[in-house]
Protein backbone atom coordinates (compact mmCIF):
# COMPACT_ATOMS: atom_id res chain seq x y z
CA UNK A 1 0.00 0.00 0.00
CA UNK A 2 1.27 3.45 -0.91
CA UNK A 3 1.69 5.85 1.96
CA UNK A 4 1.52 9.58 1.58
CA UNK A 5 4.68 11.54 2.30
CA UNK A 6 4.99 12.20 6.00
CA UNK A 7 3.90 15.57 7.39
CA UNK A 8 4.22 16.92 10.89
CA UNK A 9 1.40 15.41 12.95
CA UNK A 10 -0.58 17.72 15.24
CA UNK A 11 -0.82 17.06 18.95
CA UNK A 12 -2.97 14.09 20.03
CA UNK A 13 -6.58 15.13 19.62
CA UNK A 14 -10.10 14.09 20.53
CA UNK A 15 -12.10 13.10 17.43
CA UNK A 16 -15.85 12.51 17.48
CA UNK A 17 -17.22 10.02 14.96
CA UNK A 18 -20.96 10.05 14.25
CA UNK A 19 -22.62 7.29 12.27
CA UNK A 20 -25.92 5.64 11.49
CA UNK A 21 -26.76 2.08 12.62
CA UNK A 22 -25.87 0.11 9.48
CA UNK A 23 -22.95 -2.27 8.95
CA UNK A 24 -22.33 -0.89 5.46
CA UNK A 25 -21.72 2.51 7.02
CA UNK A 26 -19.88 1.51 10.20
CA UNK A 27 -17.46 -1.03 8.70
CA UNK A 28 -15.74 1.44 6.32
CA UNK A 29 -14.84 3.65 9.29
CA UNK A 30 -13.25 1.02 11.53
CA UNK A 31 -9.87 0.97 9.80
CA UNK A 32 -9.73 4.77 9.98
CA UNK A 33 -10.58 4.73 13.69
CA UNK A 34 -7.90 2.12 14.40
CA UNK A 35 -5.31 4.18 12.50
CA UNK A 36 -6.23 7.37 14.36
CA UNK A 37 -5.93 5.56 17.68
CA UNK A 38 -2.59 4.11 16.59
CA UNK A 39 -1.40 7.66 15.96
CA UNK A 40 -2.26 8.63 19.53
CA UNK A 41 -5.65 10.28 19.05
CA UNK A 42 -8.69 9.64 21.23
CA UNK A 43 -11.84 8.67 19.35
CA UNK A 44 -15.41 8.81 20.68
CA UNK A 45 -17.84 6.99 18.43
CA UNK A 46 -21.59 7.75 18.48
CA UNK A 47 -23.62 4.78 17.28
CA UNK A 48 -26.12 2.39 18.94
CA UNK A 49 -24.86 -0.26 21.36
CA UNK A 50 -25.41 -2.97 18.72
CA UNK A 51 -22.15 -1.83 17.12
CA UNK A 52 -20.22 -1.57 20.39
CA UNK A 53 -18.02 -4.68 19.93
CA UNK A 54 -16.51 -3.58 16.62
CA UNK A 55 -16.18 0.05 17.71
CA UNK A 56 -14.37 -0.92 20.90
CA UNK A 57 -12.20 -3.44 19.02
CA UNK A 58 -11.01 -0.55 16.81
CA UNK A 59 -9.95 1.35 19.94
CA UNK A 60 -12.75 3.92 20.22
CA UNK A 61 -14.98 4.77 23.17
CA UNK A 62 -18.65 4.14 22.42
CA UNK A 63 -21.12 7.00 22.83
CA UNK A 64 -24.36 5.04 22.42
CA UNK A 65 -27.70 6.42 21.43
CA UNK A 66 -31.18 4.98 20.91
CA UNK A 67 -32.10 4.93 17.24
CA UNK A 68 -35.52 5.60 15.75
CA UNK A 69 -34.59 3.92 12.45
CA UNK A 70 -35.80 0.46 11.38
CA UNK A 71 -33.43 -2.44 11.96
CA UNK A 72 -30.65 -2.38 9.36
CA UNK A 73 -31.13 -6.07 8.51
CA UNK A 74 -34.85 -5.74 7.78
CA UNK A 75 -34.94 -4.34 4.25
CA UNK A 76 -38.71 -4.78 4.16
CA UNK A 77 -39.11 -2.11 6.88
CA UNK A 78 -37.31 0.56 4.86
CA UNK A 79 -39.46 2.62 2.43
CA UNK A 80 -36.73 2.58 -0.21
CA UNK A 81 -39.24 3.21 -3.00
CA UNK A 82 -40.57 6.35 -1.26
CA UNK A 83 -37.90 9.10 -1.16
CA UNK A 84 -39.99 11.46 0.96
CA UNK A 85 -40.54 8.76 3.59
CA UNK A 86 -36.79 8.01 3.61
CA UNK A 87 -35.91 11.68 4.11
CA UNK A 88 -38.46 11.99 6.90
CA UNK A 89 -36.93 8.97 8.64
CA UNK A 90 -33.48 10.57 8.49
CA UNK A 91 -34.75 13.90 9.83
CA UNK A 92 -36.71 12.23 12.64
CA UNK A 93 -33.54 10.39 13.65
CA UNK A 94 -31.50 13.61 13.67
CA UNK A 95 -34.04 15.45 15.82
CA UNK A 96 -34.21 12.48 18.20
CA UNK A 97 -30.48 11.92 18.75
CA UNK A 98 -29.23 15.52 18.63
CA UNK A 99 -29.96 16.51 22.27
CA UNK A 100 -28.10 13.49 23.66
CA UNK A 101 -25.15 14.00 21.32
CA UNK A 102 -24.95 17.68 22.29
CA UNK A 103 -24.92 16.78 25.98
CA UNK A 104 -22.24 14.14 25.48
CA UNK A 105 -19.90 16.24 23.35
CA UNK A 106 -20.42 19.56 25.09
CA UNK A 107 -19.26 17.77 28.25
CA UNK A 108 -16.30 16.25 26.38
CA UNK A 109 -15.62 18.55 23.42
CA UNK A 110 -13.93 17.07 20.36
CA UNK A 111 -11.31 18.83 18.26
CA UNK A 112 -12.97 17.58 15.05
CA UNK A 113 -16.17 15.82 13.99
CA UNK A 114 -15.99 12.98 11.44
CA UNK A 115 -19.47 11.99 10.34
CA UNK A 116 -21.13 9.62 7.91
CA UNK A 117 -23.07 11.38 5.16
CA UNK A 118 -26.24 9.87 6.61
CA UNK A 119 -25.54 11.16 10.14
CA UNK A 120 -27.31 14.50 9.71
CA UNK A 121 -26.29 15.78 13.15
CA UNK A 122 -22.56 15.76 12.33
CA UNK A 123 -22.26 19.08 10.55
CA UNK A 124 -24.66 20.74 12.99
CA UNK A 125 -22.73 19.45 16.00
CA UNK A 126 -19.44 20.74 14.58
CA UNK A 127 -21.05 24.15 13.99
CA UNK A 128 -22.34 24.31 17.56
CA UNK A 129 -18.97 23.29 19.00
CA UNK A 130 -17.04 25.58 16.62
CA UNK A 131 -14.78 22.83 15.27
CA UNK A 132 -14.12 21.56 11.77
CA UNK A 133 -15.93 18.57 10.39
CA UNK A 134 -15.14 15.97 7.74
CA UNK A 135 -17.89 14.02 6.01
CA UNK A 136 -17.35 10.39 5.09
CA UNK A 137 -19.23 8.77 2.21
CA UNK A 138 -19.26 4.98 2.10
CA UNK A 139 -20.60 5.00 -1.45
CA UNK A 140 -20.68 7.11 -4.61
CA UNK A 141 -20.77 10.87 -4.03
CA UNK A 142 -22.81 13.32 -6.05
CA UNK A 143 -20.91 14.84 -8.95
CA UNK A 144 -23.87 16.91 -10.13
CA UNK A 145 -23.19 20.45 -11.31
CA UNK A 146 -24.97 23.41 -9.71
CA UNK A 147 -27.35 23.46 -12.69
CA UNK A 148 -28.09 19.74 -12.39
CA UNK A 149 -28.70 20.08 -8.64
CA UNK A 150 -31.11 22.95 -9.26
CA UNK A 151 -32.96 20.92 -11.88
CA UNK A 152 -33.22 17.99 -9.50
CA UNK A 153 -34.60 20.24 -6.77
CA UNK A 154 -37.20 21.69 -9.15
CA UNK A 155 -38.21 18.15 -10.09
CA UNK A 156 -38.71 17.22 -6.43
CA UNK A 157 -40.79 20.35 -5.89
CA UNK A 158 -42.96 19.51 -8.89
CA UNK A 159 -43.39 15.87 -7.89
CA UNK A 160 -44.14 16.45 -4.21
CA UNK A 161 -45.54 19.99 -4.10
CA UNK A 162 -48.95 18.73 -2.98
CA UNK A 163 -47.56 16.12 -0.58
CA UNK A 164 -47.92 17.46 2.98
CA UNK A 165 -45.15 15.11 4.11
CA UNK A 166 -42.70 16.89 1.79
CA UNK A 167 -43.68 20.31 3.09
CA UNK A 168 -43.41 19.09 6.67
CA UNK A 169 -39.96 17.67 5.96
CA UNK A 170 -38.68 20.90 4.40
CA UNK A 171 -40.13 23.03 7.19
CA UNK A 172 -38.79 20.72 9.91
CA UNK A 173 -35.28 20.63 8.45
CA UNK A 174 -35.24 24.40 7.99
CA UNK A 175 -36.30 24.83 11.63
CA UNK A 176 -33.49 22.51 12.75
CA UNK A 177 -30.88 24.53 10.85
CA UNK A 178 -32.27 27.90 11.92
CA UNK A 179 -32.17 26.92 15.59
CA UNK A 180 -28.51 26.02 15.15
CA UNK A 181 -27.72 29.29 13.36
CA UNK A 182 -26.88 27.54 10.08
CA UNK A 183 -27.77 29.59 6.99
CA UNK A 184 -27.03 26.88 4.40
CA UNK A 185 -29.95 25.62 2.36
CA UNK A 186 -31.25 22.17 3.26
CA UNK A 187 -29.89 20.80 0.00
CA UNK A 188 -26.41 22.27 0.50
CA UNK A 189 -26.35 21.07 4.11
CA UNK A 190 -27.15 17.48 3.13
CA UNK A 191 -25.52 17.29 -0.30
CA UNK A 192 -22.48 19.58 -0.45
CA UNK A 193 -19.95 18.87 2.30
CA UNK A 194 -17.01 21.24 2.79
CA UNK A 195 -14.68 18.26 2.64
CA UNK A 196 -15.43 14.56 2.27
CA UNK A 197 -13.43 11.35 2.63
CA UNK A 198 -14.49 8.72 0.10
CA UNK A 199 -13.04 5.27 0.92
CA UNK A 200 -13.48 4.03 -2.63
CA UNK A 201 -11.11 4.51 -5.57
CA UNK A 202 -11.92 7.35 -7.95
CA UNK A 203 -11.98 4.90 -10.88
CA UNK A 204 -14.99 3.11 -9.34
CA UNK A 205 -16.86 6.32 -8.49
CA UNK A 206 -19.66 7.01 -10.94
CA UNK A 207 -18.40 9.85 -13.18
CA UNK A 208 -15.34 10.05 -10.97
CA UNK A 209 -13.58 12.52 -13.27
CA UNK A 210 -16.23 15.11 -12.34
CA UNK A 211 -15.66 15.00 -8.57
CA UNK A 212 -13.85 18.12 -7.38
CA UNK A 213 -11.12 18.37 -4.76
CA UNK A 214 -13.50 18.64 -1.85
CA UNK A 215 -13.60 14.85 -2.26
CA UNK A 216 -10.56 12.78 -1.32
CA UNK A 217 -10.65 9.22 -2.70
CA UNK A 218 -8.54 7.13 -0.34
CA UNK A 219 -9.57 3.62 -1.36
CA UNK A 220 -10.94 1.15 1.20
CA UNK A 221 -9.83 1.55 4.80
CA UNK A 222 -9.81 -2.08 5.87
CA UNK A 223 -9.18 -3.01 9.49
CA UNK A 224 -8.38 -6.28 11.21
CA UNK A 225 -12.01 -7.02 12.22
CA UNK A 226 -10.99 -9.57 14.82
CA UNK A 227 -14.54 -9.31 16.23
CA UNK A 228 -15.81 -11.31 13.24
CA UNK A 229 -14.17 -14.50 14.45
CA UNK A 230 -12.19 -17.21 12.66
CA UNK A 231 -12.80 -19.38 9.63
CA UNK A 232 -11.21 -22.71 8.79
CA UNK A 233 -10.31 -22.86 5.10
CA UNK A 234 -10.60 -26.12 3.12
CA UNK A 235 -7.65 -27.84 1.45
CA UNK A 236 -5.48 -25.52 -0.63
CA UNK A 237 -6.56 -27.05 -3.96
CA UNK A 238 -10.30 -26.63 -3.23
CA UNK A 239 -11.87 -23.59 -4.94
CA UNK A 240 -13.88 -21.44 -2.52
CA UNK A 241 -17.08 -19.61 -3.48
CA UNK A 242 -18.41 -16.98 -1.09
CA UNK A 243 -22.15 -16.20 -1.18
CA UNK A 244 -23.22 -13.18 0.86
CA UNK A 245 -26.05 -10.70 0.43
CA UNK A 246 -25.20 -8.34 3.28
CA UNK A 247 -27.13 -7.68 6.46
CA UNK A 248 -30.24 -6.65 4.51
CA UNK A 249 -30.30 -9.72 2.28
CA UNK A 250 -30.90 -12.47 4.79
CA UNK A 251 -34.63 -12.76 4.09
CA UNK A 252 -34.22 -14.69 0.81
CA UNK A 253 -34.03 -18.40 1.67
CA UNK A 254 -35.00 -19.35 -1.90
CA UNK A 255 -31.90 -17.59 -3.25
CA UNK A 256 -29.57 -19.45 -0.90
CA UNK A 257 -31.27 -22.74 -1.78
CA UNK A 258 -30.67 -22.00 -5.47
CA UNK A 259 -26.99 -21.34 -4.79
CA UNK A 260 -26.70 -24.62 -2.90
CA UNK A 261 -28.33 -26.55 -5.76
CA UNK A 262 -26.18 -24.78 -8.35
CA UNK A 263 -22.94 -26.09 -6.85
CA UNK A 264 -24.01 -29.45 -5.45
CA UNK A 265 -21.70 -32.16 -6.73
CA UNK A 266 -19.06 -29.66 -7.93
CA UNK A 267 -15.50 -29.28 -6.59
CA UNK A 268 -16.42 -25.91 -5.09
CA UNK A 269 -16.53 -25.33 -1.33
CA UNK A 270 -19.43 -22.89 -0.90
CA UNK A 271 -19.46 -20.54 2.10
CA UNK A 272 -22.86 -18.90 2.59
CA UNK A 273 -23.37 -16.03 5.04
CA UNK A 274 -27.11 -16.12 5.73
CA UNK A 275 -27.57 -13.46 8.42
CA UNK A 276 -30.63 -13.78 10.64
CA UNK A 277 -32.19 -16.40 8.37
CA UNK A 278 -33.46 -19.49 10.20
CA UNK A 279 -31.20 -22.34 8.94
CA UNK A 280 -34.20 -24.68 8.97
CA UNK A 281 -35.63 -22.73 6.04
CA UNK A 282 -32.77 -23.90 3.85
CA UNK A 283 -33.53 -27.58 4.29
CA UNK A 284 -30.88 -30.29 3.72
CA UNK A 285 -27.74 -28.93 2.09
CA UNK A 286 -24.98 -30.63 0.06
CA UNK A 287 -21.85 -31.58 1.95
CA UNK A 288 -19.77 -28.96 0.13
CA UNK A 289 -21.95 -26.08 1.39
CA UNK A 290 -21.05 -24.35 4.65
CA UNK A 291 -23.57 -21.92 6.19
CA UNK A 292 -23.00 -19.41 8.95
CA UNK A 293 -24.96 -16.40 10.14
CA UNK A 294 -21.89 -14.27 9.42
CA UNK A 295 -18.37 -14.94 8.28
CA UNK A 296 -15.05 -13.09 8.60
CA UNK A 297 -15.45 -11.86 5.05
CA UNK A 298 -11.91 -10.59 4.53
CA UNK A 299 -10.49 -13.97 5.57
CA UNK A 300 -12.82 -15.85 3.23
CA UNK A 301 -12.13 -13.51 0.32
CA UNK A 302 -8.40 -14.04 0.79
CA UNK A 303 -9.04 -17.66 -0.34
CA UNK A 304 -12.06 -17.24 -2.61
CA UNK A 305 -12.00 -17.85 -6.36
CA UNK A 306 -15.40 -16.21 -6.90
CA UNK A 307 -17.98 -14.19 -4.97
CA UNK A 308 -21.77 -14.07 -5.41
CA UNK A 309 -22.62 -10.71 -3.88
CA UNK A 310 -25.45 -8.22 -3.51
CA UNK A 311 -22.92 -5.60 -4.71
CA UNK A 312 -23.00 -3.52 -1.55
CA UNK A 313 -20.10 -1.09 -1.74
CA UNK A 314 -18.18 -2.59 1.19
CA UNK A 315 -18.31 -6.10 -0.24
CA UNK A 316 -17.35 -4.89 -3.72
CA UNK A 317 -14.30 -3.01 -2.43
CA UNK A 318 -13.18 -5.99 -0.36
CA UNK A 319 -13.44 -8.29 -3.38
CA UNK A 320 -11.51 -5.81 -5.52
CA UNK A 321 -8.84 -5.53 -2.82
CA UNK A 322 -8.40 -9.31 -2.83
CA UNK A 323 -8.68 -9.74 -6.61
CA UNK A 324 -11.82 -11.90 -6.50
CA UNK A 325 -14.15 -11.94 -9.55
CA UNK A 326 -17.79 -11.22 -8.74
CA UNK A 327 -21.26 -12.27 -9.80
CA UNK A 328 -23.35 -9.30 -8.72
CA UNK A 329 -27.04 -9.85 -7.90
CA UNK A 330 -28.10 -6.38 -6.71
CA UNK A 331 -31.15 -5.58 -4.63
CA UNK A 332 -31.52 -1.97 -3.42
CA UNK A 333 -29.84 1.42 -2.98
CA UNK A 334 -26.47 1.78 -4.75
CA UNK A 335 -26.21 -1.92 -5.56
CA UNK A 336 -27.51 -1.78 -9.18
CA UNK A 337 -25.00 1.01 -9.89
CA UNK A 338 -22.18 -1.03 -8.37
CA UNK A 339 -23.22 -4.13 -10.32
CA UNK A 340 -23.10 -2.15 -13.55
CA UNK A 341 -19.63 -0.82 -12.66
CA UNK A 342 -18.41 -4.38 -11.99
CA UNK A 343 -19.50 -5.43 -15.46
CA UNK A 344 -18.21 -2.26 -17.13
CA UNK A 345 -14.77 -2.68 -15.57
CA UNK A 346 -14.55 -6.37 -16.49
CA UNK A 347 -14.45 -7.49 -12.85
CA UNK A 348 -17.31 -9.96 -13.12
CA UNK A 349 -20.93 -10.31 -14.19
CA UNK A 350 -24.13 -8.42 -13.41
CA UNK A 351 -26.96 -10.91 -12.94
CA UNK A 352 -30.34 -9.27 -12.22
CA UNK A 353 -32.42 -10.95 -9.51
CA UNK A 354 -35.07 -12.18 -11.92
CA UNK A 355 -32.39 -13.92 -14.02
CA UNK A 356 -30.55 -15.57 -11.12
CA UNK A 357 -31.71 -19.13 -11.74
CA UNK A 358 -29.79 -22.23 -10.64
CA UNK A 359 -28.24 -22.69 -14.07
CA UNK A 360 -27.50 -18.99 -14.54
CA UNK A 361 -25.74 -18.75 -11.18
CA UNK A 362 -23.63 -21.80 -11.94
CA UNK A 363 -22.73 -20.61 -15.43
CA UNK A 364 -21.88 -17.10 -14.24
CA UNK A 365 -19.53 -18.34 -11.51
CA UNK A 366 -17.82 -20.85 -13.81
CA UNK A 367 -17.42 -18.11 -16.40
CA UNK A 368 -15.89 -15.39 -14.19
CA UNK A 369 -13.62 -17.90 -12.48
CA UNK A 370 -12.18 -19.21 -15.76
CA UNK A 371 -12.16 -16.15 -18.06
CA UNK A 372 -8.56 -14.96 -18.69
CA UNK A 373 -9.78 -11.41 -19.39
CA UNK A 374 -11.58 -11.24 -16.03
CA UNK A 375 -8.52 -12.71 -14.30
CA UNK A 376 -6.34 -10.04 -15.87
CA UNK A 377 -8.66 -7.20 -14.87
CA UNK A 378 -9.13 -8.33 -11.26
CA UNK A 379 -5.35 -8.75 -10.91
CA UNK A 380 -4.74 -5.26 -12.29
CA UNK A 381 -7.44 -3.82 -10.06
CA UNK A 382 -6.03 -5.57 -6.99
CA UNK A 383 -2.67 -3.90 -7.65
CA UNK A 384 -4.33 -0.50 -8.11
CA UNK A 385 -6.33 -0.89 -4.90
CA UNK A 386 -3.21 -1.66 -2.89
CA UNK A 387 -1.44 1.43 -4.20
CA UNK A 388 -4.11 3.63 -2.66
CA UNK A 389 -3.52 5.16 0.75
CA UNK A 390 -6.48 3.66 2.60
CA UNK A 391 -6.68 4.26 6.34
CA UNK A 392 -3.23 5.87 6.51
CA UNK A 393 -4.17 8.47 3.90
CA UNK A 394 -7.57 9.05 5.53
CA UNK A 395 -5.94 9.64 8.91
CA UNK A 396 -3.48 12.13 7.43
CA UNK A 397 -6.28 14.02 5.73
CA UNK A 398 -8.20 14.15 9.02
CA UNK A 399 -5.08 15.32 10.87
CA UNK A 400 -4.69 18.16 8.38
CA UNK A 401 -7.98 19.58 9.70
CA UNK A 402 -7.13 19.34 13.40
CA UNK A 403 -6.00 22.37 15.40
CA UNK A 404 -2.32 22.73 14.52
CA UNK A 405 -2.72 20.72 11.31
CA UNK A 406 -1.75 21.97 7.87
CA UNK A 407 -5.33 22.64 6.77
CA UNK A 408 -4.29 21.78 3.22
CA UNK A 409 -7.06 19.35 2.29
CA UNK A 410 -6.98 19.81 -1.47
CA UNK A 411 -3.20 19.56 -1.67
CA UNK A 412 -3.20 16.30 0.26
CA UNK A 413 -6.08 14.92 -1.82
CA UNK A 414 -4.16 15.65 -5.03
CA UNK A 415 -0.97 14.16 -3.64
CA UNK A 416 -2.82 11.00 -2.63
CA UNK A 417 -4.02 10.25 -6.15
CA UNK A 418 -0.72 11.27 -7.73
CA UNK A 419 1.20 8.95 -5.38
CA UNK A 420 -1.18 6.08 -6.12
CA UNK A 421 -0.75 6.66 -9.85
CA UNK A 422 -4.53 6.48 -10.25
CA UNK A 423 -4.97 9.33 -12.72
CA UNK A 424 -2.32 7.87 -15.03
CA UNK A 425 -3.86 4.39 -14.73
CA UNK A 426 -7.29 5.78 -15.63
CA UNK A 427 -5.92 7.24 -18.84
CA UNK A 428 -4.24 3.96 -19.73
CA UNK A 429 -7.12 1.60 -18.98
CA UNK A 430 -10.37 2.17 -20.92
CA UNK A 431 -13.66 2.19 -19.09
CA UNK A 432 -12.41 3.24 -15.66
CA UNK A 433 -13.90 6.71 -15.41
CA UNK A 434 -17.28 7.76 -16.71
CA UNK A 435 -19.92 5.22 -17.64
Amino acid sequence: MTRMAATASPRPAHIAVLNIPAHGHVNPTLGIVAELVRRGHRVSYAVPEEFGPQVRAAGAALVPYETTLPASDRVEDWPSDDPVAMMRLALREAVSVLPGQLRAFEADPPDLVLHDFGALTGRLLAHRLKVRCVCLSSTHVSTATAEEREQRQHLFEELFHDDPRWQEYRHGFRKLLDEAGITLSVDDYTGRPERCLVPIPRFFQLHGERADERYAFTGPCLGERSHQGEWRAPAADTPVLLVALGTAGSDRPEFYRRCARAFAGTPWHVVMATGRLDPALLGPLPGNVETRASVPQLRVLARAKAFITHAGMGSVLEAMHHGVPMVAVPQVNDQPVNAARIADLGLGRHLPQEEATVSALREAVFSVASDPAVARRVTETRARMRRLGGASAAAELIESQLPGGTGRWQELARRLEFTAGDAEADRAVPGTTAV
